[in-house]
This record gives structure tokens, C-alpha cells and sequence, in this order.
């Protein structure tokens, strides 16, 4: 009688294990689409006059957690050729981190609050705390004022997580609605309604 019981134990071991593989593969997909396209932006990517363009990534966490840490170690991967250096690579990317927690946080909180209002929630705190961090980095780093520089990365932020992630947001909203209708959906993925 103890056989059914192990080897049930057995398959609900591997379930949780592909469920963990899952996480991983979608947190490395992030943080590969992340870096690759913020390096080969650089030249707009970094600077006090920046649009990284890869920040309407930030909208992922409202449809998975593994989004917080793949966005996180894009990041640093992308910080690690920053001419800014070692502050960059740590606050930069600690930057991401807390936007990254706040935008899930968010999408938790707002559930069921009309998808306009989550459309100006879940950009913001990309917006907000990367003028505010980057833009006192800048300022030390490059000897400029601190509200020229965290304009230029808010309008940068704003560009980047409005324009493109805002639209991003509302697509991959449609797509899982989609597929969710179809019976396809992954349990990583939920739609934000």
C-alpha cells in the first residue's frame, strides 16, 4: 500500500520541478531579450539623455514573477558595459529590482480596476524610481545637476515604458485573453483583467 503513495509523491516531485524549470527558462528569456537589446542599443541606452528602449519590459511582472528576477539580471548583465562602472551595475540594477517588485505588487493590488488605470499604474514605478535613482547617480557620476538629470532619464522612462510598454502591455493582455479562451494557457502566465 506505500508503493501508490511514493510514487504519487513521486509525480507531484516532478510537477514542481517543471513548474521551477518553467520559472527559470521564462526569468533567462527575459533577461536574455533584456540585455541583448540594451546592448545593442547602447548608444541611447546609457547617459544622462537616455531611452532604454527594453524598460516596456517592465510591465511583465503584472503577468509573471518570474519577470522580477529576469528583469533584474538583464539589468546587471546590460549595466556591466555601462561607462558609469561599478555604480551603475549596482544601483542601476537595484533600481530595476525595486520597480520590477513594485509593478508586481501593483498588479496584484489593482485586479480588477479597469485596464486603464492598471495602463498608468504599472509603468509608473519604472518611470519614478529610475529618474530618481539613475538621475542621482548621474549627478554625482557626471558632476551635472541632479534635476536635469533625472528629467532626462524620466522622459527617457516615460518614452520607453508608455510608448512601447503600455502597448506591449495591452497586446500580450489580448493574447493570453486568446489563448485562455482557447484552453491554452500556462500556469505562469495569468491575464490581467
Amino acid at each position: 500500500m506505500i508503493w501508490p503513495r511514493l510514487r504519487h509523491v513521486n509525480y507531484i516531485c516532478i510537477l514542481i520541478s517543471m513548474s521551477k524549470t518553467r520559472f527559470l527558462t521564462h526569468s533567462a528569456l527575459i533577461a536574455a531579450i533584456y540585455a541583448t537589446f540594451t546592448v545593442l542599443l547602447a548608444p541611447i541606452s546609457f547617459g544622462p539623455q537616455q531611452v532604454r528602449v527594453t524598460e516596456a519590459l517592465a510591465i511583465l511582472p503584472a503577468f509573471t514573477p518570474a519577470a522580477v528576477p529576469g528583469l533584474f539580471i538583464g539589468c546587471v548583465i546590460a549595466n556591466s558595459i555601462s561607462f558609469l562602472g561599478l555604480p551603475d551595475l549596482i544601483f542601476g540594477s537595484l533600481a530595476t529590482l525595486a520597480s520590477a517588485l513594485l509593478t508586481s505588487l501593483i498588479a496584484r493590488k489593482s485586479k480588477g480596476r479597469g485596464i486603464v488605470l492598471r495602463i498608468v499604474l504599472l509603468p509608473l514605478p519604472a518611470v519614478l524610481i529610475n529618474a530618481v535613482v539613475i538621475g542621482a547617480m548621474l549627478a554625482v557620476l557626471m558632476s551635472i545637476p541632479f534635476a536635469a538629470a533625472a528629467a532626462g532619464v524620466l522622459v527617457g522612462q516615460a518614452l520607453s515604458c508608455y510608448g512601447i510598454g503600455a502597448p506591449l502591455y495591452i497586446a500580450l493582455n489580448g493574447f493570453i485573453g486568446h489563448m485562455e479562451k482557447r484552453g491554452r494557457t500556462t500556469t505562469i502566465y495569468q491575464r490581467e483583467r
